[in-house]
C-alpha cells in the first residue's frame, strides 16, 4: 500500500499534538494574542482618524488625531488580562 518513504512524507503533514502547557508556553500565547489584539485595534483606528470639529466663533476648528501607537506597557496590562481571565481571577 505505502512505502517507507511515503509514511515519512506523509508523517510531516500530521500536526503534533500536545495536551499541556507550561507557564511560559501559556504567557507566551497571552503576550501574542494581546499583541494581535492591540494591534488590530490600531489598524482598525488608523483606518478612521478620529476627527473632533468644534466651533470656535466664527471659525470652525477641525482636530484630527492619530490613534497611539501600543507599546510594550499596554501589551503587557492586556496580556495580564488575558492571563487573569484564564486563570479565572478578577
Amino acid at each position: 500500500m505505502f512505502d517507507s518513504k511515503e509514511k515519512t512524507d506523509m508523517n510531516k503533514y500530521i500536526p503534533e499534538v500536545k495536551f499541556n502547557k507550561n507557564g511560559y508556553e501559556i504567557r507566551t500565547q497571552m503576550l501574542e494574542m494581546a499583541q494581535t489584539q492591540l494591534w488590530n485595534d490600531y489598524h482598525a483606528k488608523w483606518g478612521q482618524f478620529e476627527m473632533t470639529i468644534k466651533k470656535d466663533g466664527d471659525q470652525v476648528v477641525t482636530k484630527i488625531e492619530a490613534p497611539q501607537i501600543p507599546g510594550a506597557d499596554q501589551i503587557l496590562k492586556t496580556a495580564e488580562m488575558f492571563y487573569n481571565f484564564v486563570n479565572m481571577k478578577k
